[in-house]
């Protein structure tokens, strides 16, 4: 048995131990705040490229850090998400995100591989080339036979030369497939005379040349106009305006599941083109993964919690916790000065969360006793505690890395691409998130919330940096994150448009891939005979139909299912979505409660789109002429 004296030296002993490890906690968060004070003395440095951001907003962000760090010590410590050594291992990661699997591992597959590489641009079959001989380089160090060489896929010297032909999954080369030619690049523009940008500016911004191949001319060492501009304060940015294409534009939400995938097939291989000609290194990561919560609030991955939502409300595209926190904000805080800046008590939101844990998906929780500050505090604090961050851990890097680009433009379009690439569920958090920051910000008078202030206080949410040892550089990287932030709320709907030369480059996929589909029995072999001579009656019947541009319009949901409509040259998707309006009475009071109908394109060359309704019908029609014309409400 120990004695008293005995006792007194462990307390003691313990007693010593916990000063030490307090004065040593102490000391590292004054030098984390030295360091974020230096960082933020950097940031407001004539050089630095936030020259707009005052030191109330620095102030902001440090307090912001501040509150993320003391909330992390309270919290075990996570498993460090760390960058992976392996490069063949990272380079075989990116070919399976770019649909380009079957290259390294030789198996027959339904996936779309062949039918992509077919419609690659140059640079976009030279980049593959790139990373595919990097990978098969890799393996040859590590003394590992590659299940095809590169000159297997690539049979050309310079796949810069020429598109890439089609390789078929088992390492043959299938037969040649009509090839998408790029429009032709306009050359660049000359160097502006005194480098900056007026401030009643507007940028047009061309979606029908891809991004990579407006950037060629940073490969010679060239500089164009758009890389000369400096950025100033927010009044003085220029804006930036979208050419609208004949063929309507397209959202995001406007495409089938399917061809969204394919989209993001092409953006990534474009994003490391792009890249690639702007001179920035496309990092990737590779998380070490942990157990994620499967019930529950904080913690638990989007998707899970989108399909206990789903259970509930069929339909659900952003969780209900996160919209009832924004609802909740949005009815009572856009009007409360510092709201998202002022912390809410630590005690009552801890208090909350647990109560939030336990009670929402029952339906007992009261919202009333929510405070404004409390509401924001809960809702940053759900963003940080994902388990995979809400710009998702693989492109955290190449969004990082868009920082470092010089020119506005290249900025906003190395964004967009990247916004095509985040997986749904993260995308349309993300797309809700940004749309209150915006409201945010327009009740800065009431509220003194300023642009730069939120996106002070929202980068180190997004940009989050796990472990304890965070690097200064990387905290730095997160100060000037806030310019991207800054973007992204400033310029959202533009981001959340599917720009034309992705979407020729899917029809062209979706064409390649159809023709190389064959029957695999007797049984599928008389099938699509079958079909084929349908096809082939139902073009005869209709040939006069074709030549004269004349398409039927089903509208199931109308009084009148079908309408033949004669199509001209100024004709656009509104003028049949009001005809079909006078056609069944709309007007009347039953019909002003009947949902709005969009007119759709259906099959053909795409899997489903939903009609801008300025978009010119003649020019939709020469691109998918097999495609069926459907008025039909559209899911939002």
């Amino acid at each position: 048995m120990m004695d008293v004296k005995d006792c007194g030296g462990v307390i003691l002993t313990a007693f010593h131990s916990f000063r030490i490890q307090a004065d040593e906690q102490k000391h590292t968060a004054d030098n984390r705040k030295a360091t974020y004070q230096r960082i933020g003395s950097m940031s407001l440095s004539p050089s630095a490229p936030e020259r707009c951001v005052s030191r109330e907003s620095m102030e902001d962000y440090w307090s912001e850090m501040k509150n993320i760090e003391e909330e992390r010590q309270e919290r075990p410590e996570e498993l460090m998400e760390r960058a992976s050594g392996d490069e063949a291992e990272l380079e075989e990661a990116w070919l399976q995100e770019a649909g380009l699997s079957t290259l390294v591992t030789g198996t027959q597959s339904d996936g779309p591989a062949e039918a992509l590489l077919s419609t690659l641009t140059r640079s976009q079959a030279a980049m593959v080339k790139k990373r595919l001989d990097n990978y098969t380089q890799t393996l040859r160090k590590r003394n590992r036979q590659p299940m095809r060489h590169v000159r297997d896929v690539f049979s050309t010297p310079d796949a810069s030369s020429e598109l890439t032909p089609p390789i078929s999954p088992n390492g043959q080369i299938a037969p040649k497939q009509p090839q998408w030619n790029p429009p032709k690049v306009p050359p660049s523009c000359p160097a502006d005379t005194n480098g900056s940008s007026s401030a009643s500016e507007t940028i047009l911004l061309s979606f029908d040349v891809a991004y990579s191949e407006e950037a060629r001319a940073h490969r010679k060492g060239r500089e164009c106009q758009d890389c000369r501009r400096i950025r100033k304060d927010d009044r003085d940015l220029p804006r930036f305006q979208i050419m609208r294409p004949r063929q309507g534009v397209t959202l995001v939400s406007d495409l089938s599941s399917e061809d969204l995938k394919k989209i993001g097939y092409i953006s990534l291989i474009e994003l490391t083109t792009f890249y690639d000609f702007l001179g920035i290194e496309m990092k990737r990561s590779r998380v070490v993964r942990s157990k994620a919560r499967d019930s529950g609030i904080f913690g638990v991955p989007l998707t899970t919690l989108l399909e206990n939502d789903q259970k509930k409300y069929p339909g659900s595209r952003v969780p209900l916790v996160f919209k009832k926190l924004l609802s909740k904000l949005e009815q009572t805080g856009l009007q409360t000065e510092g709201i998202l800046r002022v912390p809410g008590s630590a005690s009552r939101v801890k208090h909350l969360r647990q109560e939030l844990e336990l009670k929402f998906y029952e339906d007992r929780f009261d919202w009333d006793q929510v405070r404004q500050n409390d509401a924001a505090g809960l809702l940053k604090m759900f963003i940080r505690e994902l388990p995979c961050p809400l710009l998702t851990q693989q492109h955290l890097p190449a969004f990082t890395a868009a920082q470092s680009i010089s020119s506005l433009k290249h900025q906003i379009q190395a964004l967009h691409l990247l916004i095509l690439l985040l997986p749904e569920a993260n995308r349309d958090t993300l797309k809700a998130l940004l749309e209150f920051l915006r409201k945010v910000v327009a009740y800065e008078e009431k509220n003194r919330m300023s642009l730069w202030n939120v996106s002070m206080i929202v980068a180190p949410n997004l940009f989050t940096f796990r472990g304890k040892n965070v690097k200064q550089e990387e905290m730095h990287g997160a100060v000037a994150s806030a310019q991207l932030v800054r973007l992204l709320i400033t310029h959202q709907d533009l981001l959340w448009t599917v720009p034309c030369f992705l979407i020729s480059q899917v029809r062209k996929m979706n064409e390649a891939a159809t023709g190389k589909k064959t029957p695999t029995s007797e049984k599928s072999k008389l099938r699509l005979l079958k079909r084929w001579n349908m096809d082939k009656e139902r073009e005869r019947g209709e040939v006069t139909d074709l030549r004269d541009g004349v398409i039927r319009v089903h509208a199931p949901l109308h009084a009148k299912v079908s309408m033949a409509i004669q199509l001209n040259a100024e004709m656009k998707a509104r003028d049949i979505m009001a005809r079909f309006d006078v056609e069944n009475g709309r007007g009347s009071r039953g019909a002003t409660r009947r949902q709005r109908q969009y007119l759709f394109e259906i099959g053909g060359n795409i899997g489903e789109r939903c009609l801008d309704p300025e978009a010119h019908l003649l020019d939709v029609y020469r691109v998918n002429p097999h495609c069926q014309w459907v008025l039909k409400s559209r899911l939002t």
